[in-house]
């Protein structure tokens, strides 16, 4: 059987934490492993990551026994089926708009009768399973993006996908989306209408028998969508990470030693990204 933390906490009705890489280097995604974190998504979407990065990353966390998912750059069969090749137990596809989407998005990650992926799991069946062909359907797990005002408008629709297993919430893209650019793009919305729409997200996915997963700046955000029942949070990533520690050295350095801040000082706040 295939060892997924993800699928198993979801089993036992927990919440999965998740974060982020976007590093291209094997080191940095160790290092993430080691942490507690039930779930790593290497990103190749925004993340500075090519397939070969993505393979050799696989790779480093492996004896971790973290979840390793892929977020990939966009609806096509043969990046989705080379990343579950290499060893990916989850998909999140962004920008999946309709239910024709969704439906391609699940014929692109099962295998037949379920779909349509070409049987060639070349480091999966070494990495994963030896039975790999019989346990991939249900020992893995594809994610739906929600980012955008036509994507909210056909949630249902987009959540009723057989196959499908969740919903995930791109809470920058959607906060865009839903008020056509008035609001700056963040992960940890406070105005009421992101989080009623949030909710909204949250209870279809449910109602049809589907995960829903939210991304997040900061743990105390990641937190309170846990109490209103995401089952899966994703708390930034590691390069805002690496500059929020950074950053917040150097500013306690500056404070210690009564330098004056400079223009170089930012907000490494993760909860403005």
């Amino acid at each position: 059987m295939i060892n997924n933390l993800v699928k198993t906490k979801w089993s036992q009705k927990k919440t999965a934490l998740n974060s982020f890489l976007s590093i291209p280097n094997t080191f940095t995604a160790e290092i993430m492993s080691e942490q507690g974190y039930d779930a790593l998504t290497i990103d190749i979407q925004h993340g500075m990551i090519g397939f070969n990065d993505l393979f050799t990353m696989l790779q480093s966390i492996r004896n971790s026994g973290v979840t390793p998912i892929c977020r990939v750059s966009g609806l096509d069969h043969a990046i989705i089926s080379k990343v579950m090749d290499a060893g990916a137990l989850g998909i999140i596809c962004p920008m999946i708009n309709t239910r024709q989407q969704a439906e391609q998005l699940v014929q692109d990650c099962k295998y037949p009768p379920d779909g349509i992926r070409s049987f060639g799991p070349t480091r999966a069946n070494f990495s994963v399973s030896s039975n790999y062909f019989y346990e991939a359907n249900e020992g893995t797990f594809c994610l739906a993006m929600i980012e955008t005002q036509e994507a909210f408008n056909n949630l249902d629709e987009i959540a009723s996908t057989p196959g499908l297993d969740g919903l995930y919430i791109g809470t920058a893209d959607l906060t865009i989306g839903l008020n056509q650019g008035k609001l700056v793009p963040g992960f940890d919305r406070k105005e009421p209408e992101m989080i009623e729409a949030k909710k909204k997200i949250l209870e279809t996915a449910h109602k049809h028998g589907k995960v829903a997963c939210l991304h997040c700046g900061t743990p105390e955000y990641a937190a309170e969508a846990t109490k209103w029942g995401f089952d899966l949070v994703t708390i930034t990533n590691d390069v805002r990470l690496l500059a929020g520690a950074a950053g917040a050295h150097v500013k306690k350095f500056k404070e210690l030693t009564n330098q004056d801040h400079d223009e170089s000082d930012k907000d490494t706040n993760p909860s403005s990204y």
